[in-house]
């Protein structure tokens, strides 16, 4: 089949560039660290504004709002980093339960953050709602940090 050849192609080019392993593994941590903390430092300022001052919720709104277009530009550079680092190791990556725990994490941050949209136009509405926003915030911030978890474990469980 064509994609085994590419993949083995690929798996060869990675395995012997330095400087290719360095730039994704850069992107892949990069796209990481401004997605999921940009995601992060919204999710705990909408928590936050909850338990201090309910009334900043409002305001926090268009703060979370503009937050998407960075969290999604990033999570997509996680994505394709990610696509091309599993491909330079199929054989190990597909048997491993953790990294599959992983994009079933992934796949909770995607659906989670089209809940947030809707939870943002619930709480902006004539009859604003928080709660839905919250419990989004709050997912939010706990499947960013099991998603760097499992990352992180990863190297080190076979």
């Amino acid at each position: 089949m064509w994609w085994s050849h590419t993949i083995e192609a690929w798996a060869s080019v990675y395995a012997n560039s330095g400087v290719i392993r360095t730039m994704l593994g850069f992107a892949h941590v990069g796209g990481l660290i401004v997605g999921g903390g940009s995601a992060i430092a919204a999710d705990r300022d909408v928590l936050r504004a909850l338990w201090h001052k309910p009334s900043r919720l409002s305001s926090q709104l268009t703060t979370t709002r503009n937050t998407h277009s960075v969290v999604l530009v990033s999570l997509a550079v996680v994505i394709a980093s990610g696509v091309m680092l599993a491909a330079a190791d199929v054989d190990t990556f597909l048997h491993m339960r953790l990294f599959w725990a992983k994009m079933t994490l992934v796949g909770l941050l995607i659906v989670n953050g089209g809940f947030m949209r809707w939870a943002e136009r619930v709480a902006n509405s004539s009859r604003p709602r928080w709660r839905p926003l919250v419990i989004t915030a709050a997912a939010s911030l706990t499947l960013w940090l099991l998603t760097t978890l499992a990352g992180a474990a990863l190297p080190n469980v076979h």
